[in-house]
């Protein structure tokens, strides 16, 4: 009987289409303490935080599909932390829209904030 070897997934990064590359890059750097891990010309960069990335690309985004996404809560991304407290008090003391306040769920407690371009980030911390 012959074993195959499955290859092992090392990482994930969604892309997100942003209208104004510099002002994503700021808005993650600045405010979500990303760092800014690659730079490809005038359409294209990479950020990284705690070896967690995402991808950044310059385009036009259906405005209505966002609009659609944050009224009814469609998140795009979720990050599970290990403090939410300190995440939500630092993200409250920023520019950064809190669209679902931090509240507690079955599963543990959660807020969501959202992006320059509409995107809806959550983040959860599992009880």
């Amino acid at each position: 009987m012959s074993r195959t070897h499955a290859a092992k997934l090392t990482g994930m990064s969604p892309q997100f289409l942003v209208a104004d590359l510099d002002r994503s890059i700021e808005f993650y750097t600045g405010q979500l303490g990303f760092n800014l891990d690659f730079r490809y010309e005038h359409f294209y960069a990479g950020i990284v935080r705690d070896g967690h990335s995402i991808h950044l690309k310059f385009a036009d985004a259906p405005g209505d599909e966002r609009e659609f996404r944050r009224e009814n809560e469609h998140l795009d991304i979720t990050f599970t932390v290990d403090d939410i407290h300190t995440v939500y008090n630092d993200v409250r003391n920023k520019p950064v829209p809190v669209i679902q306040p931090l509240r507690e769920m079955p599963y543990g407690r959660e807020f969501y904030i959202s992006d320059p371009d509409g995107y809806i980030l959550a983040f959860v911390e599992t009880v």
